[in-house]
């Protein structure tokens, strides 16, 4: 067996456990788990390699063992050889040329006895050189004080997790061992307040898998060339697929289709919101010179939208700061889609539109450039070249920030007085409704063109029609209903079904999961609505019977028994919103849709002027259409001549001054002659549509 030079690394066993917990691991479960146990079971390092190409082991040794020398720097190692020549072991004028092999095994050196000091051949452990990097990088101790007391130690590190033996171990017993051997570290930490780590905190990244979930290799044929990725790409879209998708330390099925739909889905709608800003802003020549209009004097929209972006600024600059950049990108990615393009842009749409310099239109674009401006900030560590790219065409026309580069701005603050947590909440609730009865009208086949009656809201609370009276025009607007009412009682109107959600269930009820699911299956329609009001409500389970809830005339909680003889004794269950399913069932003439305990009933009846009014928008979309294949410039006056179609003819009487406002056109004229222009359909009915600048 070949003799082995060890550290005695068990002398610092519990000093390297106790400041690992000191340490922010990502996962945690890596620095308690893989990286912990291994420490637990720490033992001597084995420091010597049998190799030629490496780390010079830097021991002298007498022949006999008898006297040995640990070599700590070249001014030491220089300093010995002239030891070495002036008692005639070396030659006269002898040069080290180089540290390594086979340079270094010419050097002997002579002890304190005069006898002969030959080097260990052996080198060091590869491994050690990477966890000396913190103190080689600035060639502590001998020069850079200054600058390894700044770096020292490392706030952030990130390697494979296939390191927990290896970089990460090195780095921190190095640290460790440092912090009880060396005066220079001593020195430092006691400055720096450092109780012997290397690092502060550390992500082991997961690997990246194919689609399928194996591992990349060139035997499978099944690796993804990064530069013909970024070349199809850029960088910025598989940057922000790979970061969104999976947090860093887990493994990651890596899809070039998951890409192109980060491109079309995120950056493609934030590009979109930019251009729709730019081309009306260039249109009113918005610079953004105008006074800041306050926010309190702002539109609710507005209002709201600022308080989301202040919300968002904060959980973002958490999320890094936690080192978690996934939940950062899901957060800017959901702001971007959900609120900002969704619904902030297309409700103030003709905000934009106005040809007027209200005061309303000035504070839509002011908000918009606030919002995007921010959205560049918040987003530039992942993607830094869109944002950057997105900052400057912002700033060189406002020129509101000096800065040059998004990357050298200030991080957006959070700014508290700007939350408005009721706004935000009425807001949310403007989305569910909206979103229940846009849901609706696509199940039925209405498209949002289409103008429909009204919508019944059940009340929950004292407050809820208040709250919705607040948000009542947005609604309307945004689902082309007419109005909204509000019914105490649906008993007689809405009827609901309810399921257990056996995965929420299982772990609550185990093995009563038949009898409990029971249970909940046999509600009655109070009882559900006692759920949906309280939040929870209670099932009992005996040996030979259940008791699942209903509510009597006295508003007492009661069900006949049922013979369930295998049920076990004595188990009473709280059963929450989370644990069940509620479905709300379609009435004749209307269709019914819930979302928790909001509930939204849309009458889909078509009288025939809400008929003509939807003919009248499909119209107008031809039109709009139309305009933009033409190229016409979004403020171009129009004359429109058209099939006189019976099919539209009377809506088209009915609305003329609203459709001539929609399109910008001076004048629309029904023409049976006419043979030339676009040919559309409005509901399988054919009409030719011509249309000229004025």
């Amino acid at each position: 067996p070949l003799d082995s030079w060890f550290i005695k690394t068990t002398a610092v066993k519990d000093k390297m456990v106790e400041l690992n917990k000191t340490i922010n691991w990502k996962p945690e479960s890596t620095g308690t788990g893989r990286f912990g146990n291994w420490l637990e079971n720490l033992v001597d390092w084995n420091l010597s390699r049998s190799r030629y190409w490496g780390t010079p082991l830097p021991i002298w040794r007498e022949e006999d063992g008898g006297e040995e020398i640990c070599i700590g720097s070249i001014a030491q190692l220089t300093a010995e050889i002239e030891k070495s020549i002036a008692a005639g072991l070396m030659p006269k004028g002898f040069v080290l040329e180089d540290m390594h092999r086979p340079y270094v095994d010419d050097v002997i050196l002579v002890s304190s006895t005069g006898k002969k000091m030959l080097r260990e051949p052996d080198l060091i452990d590869v491994w050690f050189d990477s966890g000396a990097m913190p103190y080689a990088q600035w060639h502590f101790p001998f020069e850079n004080k200054e600058e390894f007391k700044n770096a020292y130690p490392a706030d952030f590190i990130a390697e494979g997790v296939d390191q927990t033996r290896g970089w990460f171990f090195t780095l921190h017993a190095i640290a460790v061992m440092l912090s009880e051997a060396s005066d220079e570290i001593k020195e430092i930490n006691a400055e720096i307040g450092n109780k012997g780590i290397a690092f502060k905190n550390v992500i082991s990244n997961g690997l990246v898998l194919d689609k399928n979930g194996n591992k990349m290799s060139k035997r499978l044929g099944n690796g993804v060339d990064p530069f013909a990725t970024i070349e199809q790409f850029g960088a910025d879209a598989p940057r922000w697929y790979m970061i969104s998708n999976a947090a860093p330390w887990d493994n990651l099925k890596f899809n070039v289709e998951g890409i192109d739909e980060v491109r079309r889905k995120f950056f493609g709608t934030l590009y979109n919101t930019y251009t729709f800003f730019v081309m009306y802003a260039n249109i009113d020549k918005f610079t953004y010179s105008e006074p800041e209009i306050a926010i309190n004097d702002r539109p609710e929209i507005d209002q709201w939208i600022i308080s989301l972006l202040n919300t968002l600024s904060k959980e973002v600059d958490g999320f890094y700061a936690d080192f978690e950049p996934t939940k950062a990108a899901r957060a800017i990615q959901d702001f971007v889609d959900i609120n900002l393009s969704n619904w902030f842009v297309r409700l103030s749409r003709r905000r934009f539109w106005k040809s007027d310099d209200s005061a309303d239109k000035l504070s839509a674009y002011q908000t918009l450039y606030t919002c995007l401006i921010s959205v560049a900030k918040l987003m530039s560590p992942i993607a830094p070249f869109f944002a950057e790219r997105l900052y400057t065409d912002l700033n060189n026309v406002t020129k509101k920030e000096t800065f040059e580069s998004v990357h050298l701005s200030y991080f957006p603050e959070y700014d508290a007085s700007l939350v408005n947590k009721k706004l935000e909440e009425r807001m949310q609730l403007a989305q569910d409704i909206s979103s229940l009865v846009l849901s609706l009208r696509k199940k039925v086949g209405i498209n949002v063109r289409q103008p429909l009656s009204k919508i019944l809201l059940p009340i929950l609370d004292k407050g809820f029609a208040k709250q919705v009276d607040q948000i009542k025009e947005l609604i309307l607007s945004e689902t082309n209903i007419k109005g909204i009412e509000y019914i105490t009682d649906t008993a007689g109107f809405i009827k609901k079904k309810i399921k257990p959600n056996f995965k929420a269930l299982g772990a609550k009820v185990g093995k009563d999961m038949k009898v409990v699911a029971e249970a909940i299956t046999n509600f009655d329609q109070q009882a559900i609505e006692a759920l949906e009001s309280n939040g929870e409500i209670k099932v009992a389970v005996s040996r030979v019977t259940l008791t699942p809830p209903g509510i009597d005339l006295e508003g007492n909680i009661k069900k006949p028994k049922i013979d369930i003889p295998e049920a076990s004794t004595g188990n009473t269950y709280t059963i929450l919103l989370s644990d069940v399913e509620i479905i709300a069932e379609d009435v004749p003439g209307w269709q019914v849709a819930n979302l928790g305990k909001l509930t939204v009933a849309l009458d889909v009846t078509l009288t025939d002027e809400l008929k003509e009014e939807g003919i009248s928008r499909e119209l107008i979309n031809r039109i709009q259409n139309l305009r933009k294949t033409k190229g016409f410039e979004v403020t171009d006056r129009i004359t429109v001549r058209l099939t006189d179609h019976p099919f539209i003819s009377r809506a088209l009487n009915n609305n003329l001054s609203y459709i001539c406002a929609e399109i910008l056109a001076d004048s629309i004229t029904p023409d049976n002659q006419l043979n030339e222009g676009e040919i559309t359909t409005i509901e399988d009915n054919e009409i030719i549509i011509a249309i000229n600048k004025v």
